[in-house]
Order: structure tokens, then C-alpha cells, then sequence
């Protein structure tokens, strides 16, 4: 079988994943991580498998460091870029489901409900590929109601000190040696709005004071 690109971006694909992945593990030894979890909510290292979480695409390159090397699903969209971020993402220890709102997204859903009856922690950027940013799209919803699952996780990741990228996403690549805060607020209902609500906390708990209630722990720098 023909393969689906180029020349060009054949020599991308087996050149980039392994450096940005190389990359993305040198950076992340040097953060380190205050990580902020709600009333009833699981700290980062106890997110129960099965489940659904759900997060901004701005804060990918945080958390595929972060949750690298867990049994974790993830969906990736099935164009070029996509195939470099699935690449990456593999050499991570993610697994990645290939698909979108777009394109293949009831295959892809179907692949993440699977993935989940088989133990995995499924993971989904709710307002990729191409935004609009911070708006949320039925994604994990319509997985949790595959999967029969009661709640929804949201989390944010947000460095102290990051280059933002001119992207749609405002993504963020963390400084050097950044403190970073991770937020995990209650889990919410599986219905579109409350999923919006949740992800609009997450970001709310990272960018203001804490307020009473919250647990807040700090986690050093990591192993690669």
C-alpha cells in the first residue's frame, strides 16, 4: 500500500517525533509542578482507570509530559499534524486513537469507548483540532454516554513563565526551570455545559487564589 504522504513529510515524520519527544522530556525535568486538586476530586497520580478527562489544547505539550508513561488513550486528528503530535505522543507511552470531530470521529469514539472497557484513562483536547479555543465540543460527552460513565475530569496545566505561540490555541511552551500549576477541579456531570463550567474552573483555580477547601501539594522535578 502507497503511503498517504510525501517524500517530504515522510522524512519529517521519522526525524521530528523522536527529537520533540527527546525534547519534551529534557524540558520537563527542570519544572516543577504545584498541583491543585478539589474537595472531590483524584490528585493527578491517582486518576482512576477507566475514566474521561478532558483539557485545553493550549496546555498539550504540559500535559503529555506530565502524564507521560501511563495507560492513557488519546485522540489525535488525522492530518499531518496530527500524525507528528500521535508519533510523539506514542513514544511517550500514550496511546493514540486517531480521529476527530471532523474527521473519523464516530470510528474514533468507538475506539476510545474500547480502549476504555479495557482500563484505559481516556484523554481528549475538547477544543481541537482547530477551535475555537476554550469553547468545548461534545467529545467526552458522547464517550461518556458510550461507556455509561457518571463524570467527566477536567484539568489545566499552566507554567508561570511559557512562550505562547501565535496559534489558534495560544499554545504554551514552558520556560526553563518554570513553575508550573496543574488543576484539578471537582468532576462534573456528562452534559456539554457542565463540561464548559469544569474546564472554566480548571483555568479559573490555576490563574486565581486559591480559595478554602482546595488541596495543594508540590511535585519535584521528575525522572525522564
Amino acid at each position: 500500500m502507497s503511503s498517504p504522504y510525501s517524500l517530504k513529510q515522510r522524512f519529517v515524520l521519522a526525524v521530528i517525533p523522536p527529537l520533540a519527544a527527546f525534547s519534551i522530556r529534557a524540558l520537563g525535568i527542570t519544572l516543577r509542578y504545584e498541583e491543585v486538586v478539589g474537595p472531590h476530586a483524584k490528585a493527578p497520580d491517582d486518576f482512576p482507570e477507566p475514566s474521561i478527562y478532558a483539557f485545553w489544547h493550549r496546555s498539550l505539550l504540559l500535559a503529555v509530559y506530565r502524564f507521560r508513561n501511563r495507560k492513557i488513550a488519546i485522540l489525535v486528528s488525522r492530518s499531518f499534524d496530527g500524525e507528528l503530535i500521535a508519533r510523539t505522543a506514542e513514544r511517550l507511552g500514550f496511546h493514540a486513537i486517531r480521529g476527530s470531530s471532523t474527521r473519523g470521529g464516530p470510528t474514533a469514539l468507538r475506539q476510545l469507548a474500547e480502549a476504555y472497557r479495557e482500563g484505559y484513562l481516556c484523554a481528549m483536547t475538547v477544543d481541537g483540532p482547530r477551535g475555537p479555543a476554550q469553547v468545548a465540543k461534545p467529545g467526552p460527552v458522547q464517550l461518556a454516554e458510550l461507556v455509561d460513565a457518571k463524570e467527566i475530569g477536567t484539568f489545566y496545566v499552566l507554567p508561570a513563565n511559557a512562550w505562547v505561540l501565535k496559534t489558534w490555541d495560544k499554545l504554551l511552551i514552558p520556560k526553563p526551570f518554570s513553575r508550573v500549576r496543574l488543576t484539578v477541579p471537582n468532576p462534573v456531570a456528562p452534559t456539554l455545559t457542565q463540561l464548559q463550567s469544569g474546564l472554566d474552573e480548571a483555568v479559573r483555580m490555576a490563574e486565581l487564589q486559591l480559595r478554602p477547601g482546595f488541596t495543594v501539594f508540590e511535585r519535584g522535578q521528575a525522572s525522564n
